[in-house]
């Protein structure tokens, strides 16, 4: 259980980090103290539900045929070594997350604070909406998690790394902000990651020779 659950935690935390819309979203309601922690848990419960979804579905599909298993097994390979790819490509012409209004006193102003209906709707359309979420978690991660020896343990780390990456991004907002509109911060970022995602294709690829 105990490698199954590395391997969730690392592959969920990769794909977790990159630049993108929900992460600017909970970034920027932690800077405005404006219900960053729901949002941080409706994110992260979020991504347990569809791990869980892609595990438990694809996962017992995938074992029950040996044909199914190498062809997913190649598969998880082809489709990390492409993140790789995408990561260190991002590395060489790194952004950073924009955010918009004033900051003072580490905190963002100029934005009205809103109450917590909207900002959890719009939380779930950040996370909900965008295709690629289905991809990464229920499809790709449900077939890697269903090859783990221990396919609940793979859950938990992913799971894992999402709690920590959303809850951190609201409560070390202040400090967090500066460094992550920095480029440079991203760079290596995207290195961390394209090395993590070469590292667990070497892994897979190596368990089905």
């Amino acid at each position: 259980m105990g490698l199954s659950f590395i391997h969730g935690l690392l592959i969920g935390a990769s794909l977790i980090v990159a630049i993108g819309a929900q992460n600017a979203f909970v970034l920027r309601q932690g800077l405005r103290r404006e219900h960053g922690w729901l949002v941080a848990g409706i994110c992260a419960v979020c991504d347990l539900l569809l791990v869980t979804a892609g595990v438990a579905g694809l996962g017992p599909l995938i074992t029950s045929s040996i044909v199914g298993l190498q062809l997913a097994r190649w598969g998880g390979v082809a489709w990390l070594l492409w993140q790789a790819g995408v990561a260190f490509k991002r590395a060489k012409l790194p952004q950073a997350i924009a955010l918009q209004g004033t900051m003072a006193n580490g905190v963002m102003n100029g934005i009205d604070v809103a109450s917590a209906k909207p900002v959890a709707i719009a939380a779930l359309g950040v996370t909900l909406l965008n295709p690629h979420v289905y991809l990464d978690t229920v499809v790709m991660l449900g077939i890697i998690g269903g090859q783990q020896s221990s396919p609940a343990g793979f859950v938990m780390g992913a799971s894992l790394a999402s709690l920590l990456w959303f809850f951190g991004l609201v409560g070390l907002a202040r400090c967090l902000a500066p460094r992550l509109q920095t480029p440079r911060w991203w760079q290596g970022i995207d290195i961390a990651v394209g090395a993590i995602m070469l590292l667990v294709a070497w892994q897979l690829a190596n368990r089905a020779l």
